[in-house]
């Protein structure tokens, strides 16, 4: 493995950041990774960038919209290595899916492992290891006989029009309570 292509950012200088200074680096960091990109295909158009990703993903490179998705809250807390390593990760997503074969390529195949290692400088990492409980909260409780689950918005809404979901342990149909409930039985009981 070859040293990163990318100069690495300082992390005593992203502390000190605030949100817009820090969207800024994001927005620059970007910018290097497309300009190194550009190096190996000219032709690859510029992303647009949102932060507006939630739950447990830091980025995604969103092809319909013609960009790349990041997570601020895991981006706030991870400073270093997102613009470090998540960055390149989505950046190596956009390039691959460019190339003339690209759209035929799996997402953390061979050509992508290719573009991290050998454009980047990087470990070809398909996860991060980022703390996501504030990214990504799930604040619907639900229970069964032999524990507690949370779910999240999403699988809420479905469980609130009739979906039902059973607990992989005891097979029991889940049901939903909510934190007031439980703070009152909790308290009292």
């Amino acid at each position: 493995m070859r040293r990163p292509a990318l100069p690495d950012p300082c992390p005593e200088r992203l502390e000190k950041l605030d949100d817009n200074a820090l969207h800024q680096a994001l927005l620059e960091r970007v910018e290097a990774a497309w300009q190194l990109c550009r190096d190996y295909h000219p032709e690859l158009p510029r992303p647009k960038v949102w932060c507006d990703l939630r739950g447990k993903c830091a980025g995604q490179a969103h092809y319909g919209r013609g960009g790349l998705r990041f997570n601020p809250v895991l981006f706030r807390e991870n400073r270093h290595l997102f613009l470090r390593e998540v960055v390149p990760h989505e950046m190596a997503h956009w390039l691959v899916r460019h190339l003339s074969d690209g759209r035929h390529a799996r997402p953390h195949g061979r050509e992508w492992r290719t573009v991290m290692e050998r454009l980047f400088g990087l470990k070809a990492s398909v996860t991060h290891s980022f703390d996501t409980r504030r990214a990504s909260p799930m604040p619907y409780r639900y229970l069964c006989a032999c524990q507690e689950h949370f779910f999240t918005s999403r699988r809420h809404a479905l469980a609130s029009k009739g979906r039902r979901y059973r607990c992989l342990s005891c097979a029991e149909t889940l049901v939903y309570q909510s934190f007031v409930e439980h703070e009152k039985y909790a308290t009292n009981g």
